[in-house]
């Protein structure tokens, strides 16, 4: 009896459940204020390395200006005379000193201006940034304060003191709304601190920082991302 053999597809591989997590809200002079559970589907789930390797790479590759440019040998000026007859010198034959083996003449195969951008998939960005959260979550450097509606002046003393009282050190990423005016004004005269709208949170800054700090207001969910 013949054994009958069935094809099957690839077999897809079930990502593990997110993890809940939580983070202490804190006041501006470090008071705590209860916890707050953190969007599992944002801060939970399993980091893709690959995803964020390539989203990291093509964002740094659109900031390079490709403007570099070496000009070709038609490009050089001068060299439109024959440097010496073509015969009788018993050295090889020239038509330009401009010929790219001669000083000064042109470049061969060299940059010209040229867009570095790579096209990247919107799920793609998306999961890269929840994994990058999702790894600062894991260990414990995701901070979150209530508002920064207290300071009506902004003072960079208040600023540096308010990051004493929440414990953060390093670089801190500072993730602000669009009525943070003031909070803006005050955190950007620090050099450990990078300040950033929350429209634009993206891989790289949050992995580029040893701290991240929400308000409430800015701390991104599920349904926001969508």
């Amino acid at each position: 009896m013949s054994e009958v053999f069935t094809l099957r597809g690839p077999v897809k591989k079930e990502r593990p459940a997110p993890t809940a997590r939580t983070v202490t809200k804190r006041s501006l002079s470090g008071d705590s204020l209860g916890d707050v559970a953190l969007d599992p589907n944002v801060f939970g789930i399993v980091p893709n390395v690959a995803v964020m390797h390539q989203v990291v790479t093509a964002q740094l590759a659109a900031r390079r200006a490709g403007t570099q440019s070496t000009k070709t040998r038609k490009e050089v000026r001068g060299g439109g005379k024959k440097p010496f007859r073509q015969k009788g010198t018993g050295g090889a034959r020239q038509g330009t000193v401009r010929a790219p083996h001669y000083p000064g003449g042109g470049i061969a195969l060299g940059p010209k201006p040229r867009s570095y951008e790579q096209r990247t998939p919107k799920k793609m960005i998306r999961l890269a940034l929840n994994s990058a959260l999702s790894d600062r979550a894991a260990i414990e450097r995701v901070a979150l304060v209530e508002s920064f509606a207290p300071w009506s002046e902004p003072r960079t003393k208040e600023a540096e003191m308010a990051l004493g009282a929440l414990g953060l050190d390093g670089k801190v990423l500072v993730v602000l709304g669009r009525e943070d005016s003031v909070a803006q004004r005050a955190f950007r005269n620090l050099i450990n601190v990078t300040t950033i709208d929350a429209g634009e949170l993206n891989a790289y800054d949050v992995l580029n920082c040893d701290w991240i700090l929400f308000s409430e207001a800015t701390l991104p969910s599920a349904k926001e991302s969508a």
